[in-house]
Order: C-alpha cells, then sequence, then structure tokens
C-alpha cells in the first residue's frame, strides 16, 4: 500500500495521495454504517495491534489504476440480524463518497468480502 498517487499540480507544487491514506478513509466510512461489527483482517495486522501498533486501514485493500481509477476490497464483519444486501448497498455508497469528495479521484469499484456475523 505504498503507492502514492499524483493528483493535478498545485500553484506551489504537488499533491499525492497513498494508497494507505485512500484505505483509512475507506475503512473509516465502512465502518461509519451501522450494522457494520468491525474490520476484519490478517493475523500479522492483529498481532501488529497488541504490541500497540493501532492500523486504521485494517481490512482494506487498495488498487489503484493507472487513470488513478481507485478498487477498493473489504473484508467486513456484520452484526447478526442485518440484511446483507442491503448493508453491502449502503457501504458501498457511502465508501464511495467519501473516496470521491476527499480525493476527487474516481472510484471504480468496492468489493465487500463478509468474513462472519457477530
Amino acid at each position: 500500500m505504498e503507492d502514492k498517487r499524483q493528483l493535478d499540480s498545485l500553484e506551489y507544487g504537488e499533491v499525492n495521495i497513498s494508497n494507505e491514506v485512500i484505505g483509512i478513509i475507506a475503512g473509516l466510512a465502512a465502518k461509519e454504517v451501522s450494522g457494520v461489527a468491525e474490520m476484519n483482517s490478517s493475523l500479522g495486522v492483529e498481532i501488529s495491534e497488541i504490541f500497540g501498533k493501532k492500523n486504521y486501514n485494517k481490512g482494506v485493500k487498495v488498487d489503484v489504476g493507472s487513470d488513478n481509477s481507485i478498487t477498493v476490497n473489504l473484508n467486513l464483519v456484520i452484526d447478526y440480524g442485518i440484511i446483507i444486501p442491503e448493508i453491502c448497498s449502503k457501504i458501498q455508497k457511502n465508501v464511495k463518497k467519501s473516496i470521491e469528495t476527499m480525493t476527487e479521484m474516481q472510484v471504480f469499484a468496492i468489493n465487500i468480502n463478509i468474513q462472519g456475523i457477530k
């Protein structure tokens, strides 16, 4: 996630946004949706959190194409009783809106993997 994408050059220099920042935006936007219990991640990320390193893009993978279009993959745990297609639609809309508003980059796809129910 260390790639950086250059936006338009501004009057006094360039603006670059790393994939990690896009991942943080996506993760926070997904967690804003009622019914998302938590983001799910790999064991290595969970171990690093035990030692105090907070990972704000946990459960998020971001790919940015050569045309600056963004594909986001989210690994989520949702609350029991939630209608899965409805919550996924809400998550996709909120994540897309948040990323596009904050970065002015186009979101191509938001893929959601429901990995558990709590």
